[in-house]
Order: structure tokens, then sequence, then C-alpha cells
């Protein structure tokens, strides 16, 4: 189906997943980042204390979505999406008015969990769950609301900051929040197909049936992905957090920097695009190998690289990685899992890599302190990264011998 005629056939549903994902926005490190220092001046907290906080309200929120992911093979997405965008402003305020330093893990945890957590999981297992034939694209485009969020929301909030207060501004972000609830049930006043609920599902998985998820768990599959789900959340998170750090062990200047940023933008929205459509043509099985390659690539130009324009190359590659990050595991567990139980399964996916994205910051904070030079970090997460690889390659060799590996629905 030519990609206009996929617009306009199915433009409501696409446009509720990229609502989702774009107010998983206020959730995500990028947006609760530019409050950082107001959040410590106002609770008189070190930056190694502001990372304890994000690292343990994170993985108490990756824990979380180890249950709470099954919901949406329960509920359908308009009950969950609009319940949970109603507890995300909720969260908002609750940063907005909290006063108490023992309090803001918990503040953190609300963000976390209803905002990346969350609603990112919703979205997507609506698009792996409604689509099929066109399963890549939908992931693709649904995706592209949290891009656009990251584009503009700390912009926008930035330029506010110097005129309001920093908690009038979560204020904000909490109506902009439930403002989302009445768009979101509009656009799923019909959901797209009966297979809107879960029960009624009938893309199946390997050996043609529908795995739960404690058959997953118990593939060692699922496992030899695991480093490669933890890798790009975890230390692209990690080279954000510590890019002021980076900037002047580099000698270069934070602002022209930052001003590469477009280049990774781009890169990411161009590669999200093509890999979603390519996922359609050729199935995951055939990306997954390569997908990882270009940021292993990218953190060796980042740890060896002296001028600033190997930071530029290593944007560009980055990127390449990112995009396909957001289409590629979402639709990895409807085509070799089936998609029935496909909340509960994908949540152990999401918790892994919501844990990445505490544990980044976290473990190269931890090894600066320990003497250990962000380049030569960024050259073992190179080394991580080829070691990924391997285990994907691994693993797919392993389900080849066991069931054969998925191919893409060509109908449906």
């Amino acid at each position: 189906m030519p990609l206009l005629t996929f617009l306009r056939d199915n433009a409501r549903w696409l446009l509720a997943g990229g609502l989702l994902t774009f107010l998983s926005s206020f959730g995500q490190t990028f947006f609760i980042s530019i409050f950082a220092g107001e959040i410590r001046a106002e609770f008189d907290l070190s930056h190694g204390a502001w990372g304890a906080i994000y690292a343990i309200g994170t993985t108490l929120s990756a824990m979380l979505m180890v249950s709470a992911g099954g919901l949406t093979d329960r509920f359908r997405s308009r009950v969950l999406g609009g319940t949970g965008l109603v507890c995300l402003a909720l969260a908002c305020l609750g940063m907005a008015v909290n006063a108490s330093v023992w309090l803001l893990p918990l503040a953190i945890l609300g963000l976390r969990f209803f905002g990346q957590g969350m609603m990112g999981l919703i979205a997507m297992v609506s698009m792996s769950r409604w689509f099929v034939a066109a399963r890549g694209r939908a992931l693709s485009l649904a995706g592209l609301g949290v891009t656009l969020g990251q584009a503009v929301l700390p912009v926008i909030f930035v330029a506010l900051m110097s005129v309001l207060p920093w908690r009038s501004l979560w204020v904000i972000a909490a109506g902009i929040a439930l403002l989302g609830v009445p768009l979101l049930l509009l656009l799923l006043r019909e959901e797209r197909t009966p297979q809107s609920h879960a029960e009624e599902s009938h893309a199946a998985g390997m050996d043609g049936r529908h795995w739960r998820r404690g058959e997953v768990l118990r593939h060692p599959f699922f496992w030899l992905m695991a480093p490669a789900l933890l890798g790009p959340p975890a230390f692209g998170t990690a080279l954000f957090f510590q890019q002021v750090h980076l900037t002047e062990v580099k000698g270069w200047e934070l602002f022209d920097f930052v001003a590469l940023m477009p280049i990774f933008t781009i890169g990411t929205l161009t590669a999200m695009i093509l890999s979603g459509a390519a996922i359609d043509r050729l199935g995951t099985a055939r990306l997954l190998p390569v997908y990882l390659v270009p940021m292993g690539v990218a953190f060796l130009f980042f740890g060896l690289g002296g001028p600033l324009w190997t930071a530029g190359i290593a944007f560009a590659l980055m990127s390449l990685t990112q995009g396909m990050q957001a289409t590629l595991p979402n639709a990895l567990w409807a085509e070799f899992f089936g998609t029935r139980h496909l909340g509960s399964i994908k949540s152990m996916g999401t918790a892994i890599m919501v844990f990445g994205t505490a544990i980044g910051p976290f473990l190269t904070g931890a090894l600066i302190d320990a003497g250990i030079g962000i380049e030569a970090q960024f050259v073992g997460i190179a080394v991580y990264f080829a070691g990924a690889v391997g285990a994907i390659v691994a693993g797919l060799a392993l389900v080849e011998r066991r069931s054969g590996v998925p191919v893409p629905e060509r109908t449906g």
C-alpha cells in the first residue's frame, strides 16, 4: 500500500500512537534533565545525590513495568491510555508541589513509570497489535511523537523558565497531559479492528502460536537479546548525561557540541522511517544483526576522536541505531512471539530498556569518580556493542535451529 494511502486510511490510529509517545516526553530524561539545576538547588543536592535519586526512581519504574505491562493485554488502548495520561498529569503535579527531598524519588518514579514507561508501551503494543503487514511503518510513524517532543519541548520550556518559576512549568505539563485525554478518546472512539482487544488477536509468532511471558523468559533468545535492549538506552542516556564532562575533556565548547544535535535528530527520523519500511519488507531477523553496529562505531569516534567534526560523525552514526531502536525491538516481540500476550512480553523488554536509562549515567559517573576517563569508557562501550551483536547472531542461529526465523506477513 502506498504511504499516502496508508496515512489517509489510518491517520486516526497513527495519530493516537503519536500522541501517546509525544506526551511520554514529560517522563523522558531529555525533559526532566532541563530542571536538574533548579531541583538540585531547591533540595540542596550534589550531582551525585541527584543522579542517585534519579536512578532509584527509574529502577523502581522498570520493576513496576514487569507486572503492569500485562494490563495492555486486558484493557483497550483508549481506556488504558486515558487513565495513564491522568496519572501522568498527577505525577507532573506531584513534582510541582513536592517540598520533601525524601519524596523526590517517588515523584521521579511517577514521571518515569507513567511517562517513559506506560505511554510508550501502550502506543507500541497498540501499533503492533492493530497492524500486521504494515507493522513496521506504523511503529515508525507513531514513534515520531517522542522525536517531536525531544525537538520542541525542551526549547519551549527552557524559554518559559526565564519568565516562570520551574514549579509552574510542571503545572503546565500536567495541563498538557490532561488535554491529551479527550483528544485520545476522540481519536480512538472506534479502535482500528476487532484486534484492538488482545483476546481477538490472531497474529501468531514462532511455531504458529502465541507465547506466554513465562515461556519467553525460558527461551534463550530473550536473554541473548537483553544486551542489545539494554545498550542503546543505557549508553545513549549516559552520553547526554555526561556531555558537559565530555566537552571539558575534549576541549570542545558545549554550545558547539550541542549545535550538532540537528544531525542526530534528522538521522534518527530518517532511520526510524526507513527501518519501519524495511521491517515490513524484510522482517526483523535480517535487520537485527546490523542495527547496533553504527552505535558501536559512534562510541569509538566519541572516545578516540579529537576535532569536533568527529563528534558530528559520531552523532550521525548513533542516530541510525537510535532510529532503528524505536521500531525493531517493538516489532520483534510481535513477530517472534505473537500478539495475544504482547503487553506482558513487551513489558519485560521495556523494563530492561528503562533500567538501562538508570544504570548508564550511574555507571559512567561511578567510573569517572574511580579514575577511569570518559574516553576510555566510550571505547569500552564500543566493545560492549560488539559483544551484543555477537549475542544477537547467536540467538538468531538458535531460533533458526529450533523453530525457523519468522518472516514478515504479506497480507492482513
